[in-house]
């Protein structure tokens, strides 16, 4: 069986992480069913030849789609594709790693989760989890005050506020969105850095969210996250990392929240 007989016409590739190109090739035919269970891959030299790449590039692809339950191999006798199972891993697209517009669809990611985390760690948080979340936040701006990046200090605030819900399950969440959130962050943190406006109103809209959650306001501890949320995306087109169309969301346009009372809007 030959590979074009397979679904898998000759596309030669040339982007910086082939493997992952190639995997995300591959796990394409295989939801779309070009690919079926219990078919025989070309071998690793012919997938080699056939796109164009190293052989190591064609082995790092298949041991991605083998830990992802898509491919098995059988001793002696090549690499199939697997039933699909019940429960699949989590994973997004490595795009996400390198692509400006995927920073701004994590972000949205974000929003959508972080809002309902704080209404839960308001409804929920004791005494001594508002006291880490002050203690998060206080860290996080000794950070940006020495000069760092303070991707670190940002990312541990937001789990505190995940732990403060009392459900381990959005900490983990939150730990798989990490790897994908860390290079995000270094984007919006980066950018914020760049004007005094932005950097205030970031200090300004993580205290609200803290004040929110300790005085057990769910609404407003949701308002304000997803606040943030937005006017981390509006920061980015203001600050000319991307173009205005990217945060342009299908509905329309992210409406800007209304100013708080006494504060400046960013």
């Amino acid at each position: 069986m030959n590979a074009r007989g397979l679904g898998l016409p000759p596309q030669p590739m040339s982007v910086d992480r082939l493997s992952d190109r190639l995997a995300m090739l591959l796990a394409a035919q295989i939801d779309s069913g070009e690919l079926q269970p219990g078919d025989r891959l070309p071998t690793e030299a012919q997938l080699s030849q056939l796109h164009g790449v190293s052989r190591s590039v064609v082995r790092e692809a298949m041991h991605q789609l083998r830990s992802r339950g898509q491919l098995r191999s059988r001793q002696g006798s090549g690499v199939f594709v697997d039933v699909a199972a019940l429960s699949q891993p989590l994973a997004f697209d490595s795009r996400v790693l390198t692509s400006m517009t995927s920073v701004v669809q994590v972000v949205e990611v974000r929003r959508a989760l972080e809002g309902e985390i704080a209404a839960l760690a308001a409804e929920r948080a004791t005494r001594p989890q508002i006291r880490s979340l002050h203690d998060a936040l206080a860290k996080l701006d000794a950070a940006t005050a020495a000069g760092a990046d303070g991707v670190a200090e940002d990312l541990m605030f937001h789990r505190r506020i995940a732990e403060a819900t009392g459900n381990p399950q959005f900490g983990l969440l939150l730990g798989f969105l990490e790897q994908y959130l860390r290079e995000a962050m270094r984007v919006t943190r980066g950018n914020e850095a760049r004007r005094s406006d932005f950097a205030s109103a970031v200090r300004a809209e993580h205290a609200d969210i803290v004040a929110a959650i300790a005085a057990h306001d769910m609404d407003g501890a949701r308002r304000m996250a997803v606040r943030h949320m937005q006017h981390a995306a509006q920061r980015l087109t203001e600050g000319g990392v991307i173009a205005p169309v990217s945060v342009v969301a299908r509905a329309g346009k992210i409406a800007r929240p209304a100013s708080t009372p006494g504060r400046s809007t960013p």
